[in-house]
């Protein structure tokens, strides 16, 4: 699949709204059920329990041809071609079926790009900080006039709603803003020093190539997180995007192209290889990569980190994330509800920061179960374009095997299923894998609810004090995101204290999901210790260098050593 690129005026508007609702493009209900026949909105999931939440918020499932069109028109916008060929397939999860095929890097052609990068790095480290800035910003400039453009596609990739979307886009143009201000202020410092007539300073510098390996569920706001910081640090990118969303990673890496064509910047520093695990491989092992940043699972991370550590390389890693929020009895239960829908509901359950484990105080367990039900079983899961829609679809169907493998053992392990869980919109998108967000309620924190399930399926479990919570809490391997809901001023204090939450993340009275870029991003344990995006994290892509400079006249040896 090709898209013309003869015009590279920036673009706002789509085609017509007449060509973008047509329903002729969308293949018709004639009935709402799921694939075992239950009525969508009002009866069991597909193993039986009192479940069901409504489906599709339009009036049907788009065809891949009708998505095939949106994204050539979207592409096309951009001035982006996709490179043709084989070896690497892009499916949209809407329908489950392939919308083109692309070309997929092979070994030669990995070490051209690290080699590409490698030679314009120390160019492009000599560049000042500040006019290494302008061309993020016109890279952030590129995402606002294709904003819906680049939304499409995710959307089209990975199956995320259309509010979902365009808020990925607009957490590329924050932190694109965000890094062009710290191309101005990639501070030292200046250390006392205890000899006289010497200064003791510290300082940072460009590290090198910088290495990016992404995942599905966030197609390019990982990306831009790593690219923005690293390429205002001086450090070139090779990317190697998930190979699931292809689409999206062609059309960034072209928007970056035609920035550095705007501003007069060398377009090697930023390299794009498509393709599977073994382009990701050859990234982790390659000395010329300084640093290597992945986002993935913590199995991933348990192959990459030793990987990189045996060349002694750097690695960032963003990994697995069981998160937790404790509903305290003080809460307010109105609030409490709508954020935990969002975090466990929200990208079909397929954010690193989605909700996984919901504690609840013995006092209000009942009302909150209750309240969840009701909501669960009203959430529209359908087509991810349709306005009104508030979960897509899972990504592909072994995200859907993993889900039911997840609800078979909570039943196992004498959970009860409150709603959802049950396929939907099969008869429509048979290839498609579209399943109504779990609610299940755990006697304990028992051997599935330690473990990451990545899909909409939350599990609630009972306490009886603030200290047990907590160590219910921190008793999983991973520490990513985590948060409580509260109006007891002293809970939340001990939540975020050293003796509270072991995460990354801890929120109070907001959900686990949904972070905002001016923070650091990461966890601890399991989740890989690394640390992306806002705060002090730019530090990763540079190397520290300690200075001490005499400019008085004598040899001042510290802690009082004399020699000659």
């Amino acid at each position: 699949m090709h898209a013309d690129h003869d015009d590279h005026t920036e673009r706002t508007g789509h085609a017509d709204d007449a060509e973008r609702t047509d329903r002729t493009h969308y293949t018709e209900r004639t009935d709402r059920t799921d694939e075992n026949g239950n009525a969508a909105g009002a009866g069991a999931d597909a193993a039986g329990s009192a479940a069901g939440a409504g489906t599709g918020a339009g009036a049907g499932i788009p065809t891949t041809e009708w998505l095939c069109e949106r994204v050539l028109a979207a592409l096309g916008r951009m001035g982006v071609e996709v490179p043709g060929g084989t070896g690497l397939t892009a499916l949209t999860p809407v329908t489950g079926e392939p919308l083109c095929t692309l070309l997929a890097a092979d070994a030669a052609e990995v070490d051209a790009a690290v080699a590409a990068a490698h030679e314009a790095f120390p160019g492009w480290r000599a560049t000042p900080p500040p006019r290494r800035g302008e061309l993020v910003r016109r890279l952030g400039d590129l995402l606002r006039a294709h904003k819906e453009d680049v939304a499409d596609l995710v959307t089209a990739e990975a199956g995320k709603i259309r509010s979902e979307a365009l808020g990925e886009v607009q957490e590329m143009i924050d932190v694109c803003d965000f890094a062009v201000g710290l191309s101005r202020q990639l501070y030292g410092r200046t250390i006392a020093s205890e000899r006289p007539g010497h200064r003791l300073a510290e300082s940072w510098h460009p590290l090198g190539v910088v290495g990016v390996v992404s995942a599905f569920n966030f197609p390019c706001a990982v990306w831009s997180w790593n690219t923005a910081v690293a390429l205002v640090c001086g450090d070139p990118v090779v990317w190697k995007p998930s190979e699931v969303t292809p689409l999206t990673s062609v059309a960034c890496h072209g928007l970056l192209r035609r920035a550095a064509r705007d501003v007069g910047a060398p377009p090697e520093v930023h390299q794009l290889l498509l393709g599977g695990r073994g382009v990701g491989a050859a990234l982790v092992d390659d000395p010329r990569v300084a640093l290597l940043s992945a986002t993935g699972s913590t199995r991933m991370g348990r192959e990459v980190g030793p990987r990189v550590a045996a060349r002694l390389g750097r690695s960032l890693l963003e990994l697995g994330g069981n998160n937790a929020a404790i509903v305290a009895p003080s809460a307010d239960l109105d609030l409490a509800v709508r954020a935990i829908v969002f975090a466990a509901a929200g990208t079909a359950g397929q954010r690193c920061t989605s909700l996984r484990r919901l504690l609840v105080h013995r006092d209000v367990a009942d009302e909150v179960a209750e309240r969840l039900t009701a909501a669960y079983r009203g959430l529209p899961v359908g087509d991810p374009f349709a306005e009104g829609t508030l979960v897509g679809p899972l990504i592909r169907m072994s995200a859907l095997e993993r889900m039911r493998d997840g609800l078979g053992r909570a039943r196992a392990e004498g959970g009860a299923v409150l709603a959802g869980g049950g396929r939907v919109l099969a008869d429509r998108a048979p290839e498609a894998a579209y399943a109504q967000p779990a609610l299940v309620r755990m006697p304990g924190q028992t051997a599935v609810v330690r473990e990451e399930t990545f899909a909409p399926l939350l599990y609630v479990l009972e306490y009886d004090g603030l200290e047990q919570a907590i160590a219910l809490h921190n008793d999983v391997p991973q520490g990513l995101s985590s948060a409580i809901f509260t109006r007891d001023q002293r809970e939340a204090e001990v939540f975020l204290s050293a003796e509270g939450s072991d995460c990354g993340i801890a929120n109070v009275n907001i959900g686990t999901s949904g972070a905002e870029i001016g923070g650091a991003f990461g966890g601890e344990k399991d989740t890989g210790g690394g640390r992306e995006s806002g705060s002090d994290a730019w530090r990763a892509y540079m190397r520290r260098a300690t200075n001490t400079v005499n400019y008085g006249s004598e040899l001042a040896l510290a802690q009082n050593v004399s020699f000659l």
